[in-house]
């Protein structure tokens, strides 16, 4: 006797084992039998051209809510005028490989592909080629060379012309070969300039700010040794964030790499081989340098105390956002964002800002996706605090990319399903598939059964944890960048100039102009003529 029968299991719920066991029971499906696997993958399906969604938003299964929609999108439109004030001050927002498969992916996060990130509501955009001298898929050093400092060079440089190559220790030397950033525009401009990121405050990206090497790499002086030898006068770039022409007249650096600044033999996890603290360096310059290394002194911090504040919150990267708790000492990017506003509106003459996503980045190299699509979510809160903190009429903020990744966002989800799930589409091998995946990657060894030359089923390797990996399809250490074009988003005086598709070194002179920086030609020229 079944235990049903028994009166051990209610009738209903006997019955729904039974239905459920046959659909088990069922012969697979044919290849070309959508209807067959559609009744099999989702709960409300009905027929292929007619299926149980009223969508996530009331209204979206009728012409009218979409016919509105449009229209009032374009009333909006019309209704811009374009901002031609001077911009007091420009914020750049830089997501590190946040290329449009990641900030579209993302915004299953916050709700559904009806959502939209804070900087998705800019009313400009436009594309950004990133290319780079000799590379066609190109990386953050010379990116940032680009973005920053107007100029495209060689991949794994920083704040160097193209006749650099990289690791070359001798030409990095001649300063004619420099290339400066928009950051030191606007010092020579009489503004504030400051650095934030989520990485080590010496990685590419930051570095872009205040740096000039042939190599990416040359954080501290044991990796300058390394490449160029004892003997070396190269001054890395931890050096040069404290002592160099740029960074040692930065008013806020924010972010994480204390081992870069500190000697071994005099800290711990320090790196450097020099025999110099650098942080305490900083500090002993003057009684107006203020340092701090958690949320709670950085909160605590009385601003009108200080003309410089460097926070330096790890050793290496900061923790990415989904593995802090109550007891995480490092501030958020939005935190970070907020404060530096307090301290560099203090500037009358206006200020430049870098503020970089940088752990999007991070996490897809490693194929990290869920990480990857928090980190962006995280980037979008820290922009929508810069939102509310300043004003349209004189503040430009520009929200781009430096490159993109080779990440693959596909399969004909259902709407509000899980965007970390299987797609509904079954593939010819009969295994489920992800919606999210990579092109390359560490994780080839996870999803591939080399042995039997067949890919293992990733539903069943998948269990929800914050660090688990996702398909790639080539096995490789890290997973590479892309080399699509990535999305610009502008809003403030001048942000009608980002759109179009234009080169990635084109966006510091656009900046320049609408903020009258540097020697180029500027709004105030335009003005005066």
């Amino acid at each position: 006797m079944s235990f049903a029968q028994r009166g051990l299991i209610p009738a209903t719920l006997a019955f729904i084992l039974v239905i459920v066991a046959s659909v088990y029971s069922l012969p697979p499906c044919g290849r070309d039998d959508e209807e067959c696997r559609d009744k099999r993958m989702h709960p409300n399906f009905i027929t292929p051209k007619g299926r149980e969604f009223t969508g996530t938003v009331d209204g979206e299964d009728t012409n009218d809510y979409w016919h509105n929609q449009s229209k009032d999108f374009i009333k909006a439109k019309l209704a811009e005028t374009l901002n031609t004030n001077k911009a007091k001050n420009v914020i750049l927002f830089l997501g590190d490989g946040m290329g449009v498969t990641t900030h579209t992916a993302a915004r299953n996060l916050i709700g559904g592909q009806e959502k939209y990130l804070a900087f998705e509501k800019f009313p400009y955009t436009g594309l950004s080629k990133t290319y780079c001298v000799d590379r066609i898929v190109s990386d953050s050093a010379t990116t940032a060379t680009a973005y920053l400092c107007g100029v495209k060079a060689i991949k794994g440089t920083i704040g160097v012309c193209g006749q650099v190559e990289r690791e070359d220790c001798e030409s990095v030397l001649n300063t004619t070969n420099h290339v400066y950033s928009i950051a030191k525009w606007a010092m020579d401009a009489g503004k504030a300039a400051g650095v934030v990121t989520t990485t080590r405050i010496t990685h590419a990206s930051p570095a872009g700010n205040y740096a000039h090497v042939s190599e990416r790499d040359w954080e501290d002086d044991s990796e300058v040794k390394a490449s160029c030898g004892v003997d070396s006068k190269v001054p890395d770039i931890a050096y040069q964030l404290i002592n160099g022409e740029d960074g040692s007249k930065l008013s806020v650096m924010m972010g994480g790499g204390k081992k870069h600044f500190i000697d071994a033999s005099l800290y711990m996890n320090g790196t450097r081989s020099d025999g110099l603290n650098l942080i305490a360096q900083y500090q002993q310059e003057s009684a107006r340098n203020a340092f701090v290394e958690t949320i709670s002194e950085l909160n605590n911090l009385e601003l009108n105390n200080y003309d410089r504040l460097l926070g330096i919150f790890a050793d290496n990267h900061l923790q990415y956002h989904l593995e802090t708790d109550e007891y995480t000492k490092q501030p958020t990017l939005e935190q970070m964002t907020r404060k530096a506003l307090e301290f560099l509106s203090k500037k009358q003459q206006g200020f430049f800002l870098f503020v970089e996503g940088g752990r999007i980045d991070t996490a897809h190299h490693k194929n990290m996706a869920r990480l990857a699509l928090d980190e962006t979510v995280e980037f979008s809160k820290a922009i929508q605090a810069a939102r509310e903190l300043t004003s349209e009429e004189d503040t430009l903020i520009v929200v781009t990319a430096d490159h993109s990744h080779a990440f693959t966002y596909a399969g004909y989800q259902y709407r509000a399903s899980d965007i970390f799930g299987s797609a509904p589409k079954t593939p010819l091998d009969d295994k489920p598939y992800l919606s999210l995946s990579y092109a390359n990657g560490p994780s080839y060894a996870k999803f591939y059964d080399v042995e039997n030359h067949e890919r293992r089923d990733p539903t069943l390797l998948m269990t929800g944890d914050i660090h688990e990996t996702f398909p790639a399809t080539a096995p490789l250490d890290s997973e590479t960048h892309g080399g699509d074009d990535v999305a610009v988003f502008a809003s403030g005086p001048w942000a009608h100039l980002f759109t179009g598709v234009y080169e990635q070194n084109t966006i510091p002179h656009i900046m320049a102009f609408a903020s009258c920086l540097s020697d180029g030609v500027t709004m105030c020229d335009i003005n005066s003529s």
